[in-house]
């Protein structure tokens, strides 16, 4: 009879262990689930993050607001120069806002390249470029964001820039030269303006 309550103990406890380490199977798979659910998340939602930053990053917030940028001739005729650039720039459809504040203006001519971010002024307080708004839908006073239904022109000063800003450049655009221009935020695509410039030039010219 002993013997007998041996056995049956010994297949109860064999029978005990078995559903515990069931058990134990069970919850490490839980929490191994739960785990690699909440590592899987994370992962989707950086992956949806680097997406979105590398979408804004590839497209242009801003572009040429119609085709033209114009020029003011320093010098007129077929020996001319060029002493300031403007052009206007809107939001592109979809973009978000542009922060002009902290845009670069990079102007290329010639074998000269400058980079010139905004608000970089000489030593007299002369703009090197600057930024005005010109159309409002809503009313609203203008800021420093380029934002839907908005227009702004872009002024670049290239006497100041040729004569107070960088020594190295010796003399300013003139006929027939190619001009680029990148106008840079701080996320987004550049907007980017190749130009020739024609072999006369009056007054005001738009190329």
């Amino acid at each position: 009879m002993h013997r007998v309550w041996k056995k049956m103990n010994r297949k109860g406890f064999t029978g005990l262990e078995a559903a515990i380490v069931l058990i134990a199977f069970v919850t490490v798979a839980a929490v191994f689930s739960y785990v690699m659910l909440g590592a899987g998340f994370y992962t989707a939602q950086k992956g949806k993050q680097s997406v979105d930053m590398g979408v804004k990053q590839a497209s242009s917030s801003i572009e040429l607001d119609g085709q033209y940028i114009y020029l003011k001739a320093g010098q007129t005729g077929s020996n001319g120069n060029v002493t300031e650039i403007y052009f206007y720039v809107t939001l592109s459809a979809g973009g978000t806002p542009v922060d002009l504040n902290k845009t670069v203006l990079a102007i290329r001519y010639k074998n000269y390249y400058k980079q010139i971010p905004y608000g970089t002024n000489t030593t007299d307080g002369t703009k090197l470029w600057d930024y005005v708004g010109l159309i409002h839908t809503d009313g609203s006073k203008y800021d420093n964001l380029v934002e839907k239904n908005e227009k702004y022109k872009i002024i670049i000063n290239m006497t100041a820039i040729k004569e107070k800003y960088s020594p190295e450049i010796t003399s300013l655009p003139e006929t027939n030269d190619y001009l680029t221009i990148e106008l840079k935020p701080s996320i987004g695509a550049p907007l980017i303006i190749n130009k020739q410039i024609p072999p006369s030039l009056q007054a005001v010219t738009w190329i």
